[in-house]
């Protein structure tokens, strides 16, 4: 074997070489690490408070609705199927249908929209504790003259467009379902307690009137082409099935009319949340701090090797 060829002890790390590297640098990692952890204090202060308020619902079951429906779906399902009737429909489709609707765009666009949530929405910085208001950038809208002066890009209007304040949205909503229950959490984060149980009390009822809207519609156009079909039917016996079809359709359209949580029954409603959800300060102190010493002492190794003379 060469002479020339590095040793196991040569390619080793010496500790105590290491440890020397870092004692003689101490001034620099304190100082460092100190300006980090400053840093990350400040950081973690000028964040504001988020509050979470949540709601926990149940489906409505459907099947004291639909038990007459699902005695006709055996024989009668095509016949139902050509006027757009779900026989016996899964209270589980409803569901995961309203589940869909409620995240998705056209939905939340016309409830910020309809409730004018634009400007809480998108201009908001913080929340006055003590007088439980909602605190606007001066810098994104001007409260005086109702206007938005935001900066933006020469293709952008200072006013944000329906997609930024659905992604503004989505960003605090939070839906989630159990699958051994099917109860269902809905969580609004925020920086006012106060708008953010507001809002998803607002949500909640949104929700059910859409579904329970489009149930009437569709039930009212079931019953409609029930009896314009029922006009050309010479059978006596297809009468009695029109007629049954549109008893049914009948009794869902009078439950439609009169049942307000038609989708989602409330079980735990939404509570101003008392206590913050975020920022964790603390956390943000801790990681920061860390931080700042791993690259404190990663620079004190790279100058003092970069420096140390290299052994041909």
């Amino acid at each position: 074997m060469s002479d020339n060829s590095p040793s196991i002890e040569d390619d080793e790390i010496d500790l105590v070489e290491l440890w020397h590297a870092i004692w003689t640098g101490k001034i620099i990692i304190i100082v460092l690490t100190a300006t980090f952890a400053i840093s990350s204090i400040f950081y973690a202060l000028s964040k504001p408070n988020v509050y979470k308020a949540s709601v926990l619902l149940s489906p409505v079951s459907s099947q004291g609705s639909s038990g007459g429906l699902a005695a006709l779906a055996g024989q009668f399902g095509g016949l139902a199927s050509m006027a757009g009737i779900n026989l016996g429909g899964s209270n589980g489709d409803q569901t995961s249908i309203a589940l869909a609707t409620l995240e998705s765009r056209s939905f939340v666009e016309k409830f910020i929209q309809k409730h004018d949530l634009l400007v809480p929405l998108m201009a908001a910085k913080e929340w006055d504790k003590v007088n439980d208001l909602l605190v606007l950038d001066e810098e994104i809208y001007d409260e005086k003259s109702h206007q938005w002066i935001r900066e933006v890009k020469a293709t952008e209007t200072p006013e944000p467009t329906p997609w930024q304040s659905y992604e503004k949205f989505s960003k605090l909503l939070s839906v989630s379902q159990d699958k051994t229950s099917s109860l269902i959490t809905i969580e609004i984060e925020f920086y006012s307690p106060t708008l953010a149980k507001r809002w998803l009390v607002l949500l909640v009822k949104e929700i059910n009137e859409f579904m329970r809207e489009q149930e009437k519609e569709e039930t009212k156009a079931s019953i409609q082409y029930l009896k314009d079909e029922l006009k050309n039917i010479q059978v006596s016996n297809m009468e009695t099935v029109f007629y049954q079809l549109i008893e049914e359709q009948t009794k869902t359209m009078m439950l439609a009319q009169v049942k307000k949580e038609y989708v989602f029954k409330t079980i735990d409603p939404a509570q101003v949340p008392d206590t913050k959800n975020g920022p964790k300060r603390a956390v943000i102190v801790v990681l920061g701090t860390v931080l700042g010493g791993f690259i404190s002492i990663a620079f004190i190794l790279v100058r003092y090797f970069s420096r140390k003379p290299q052994i041909n």
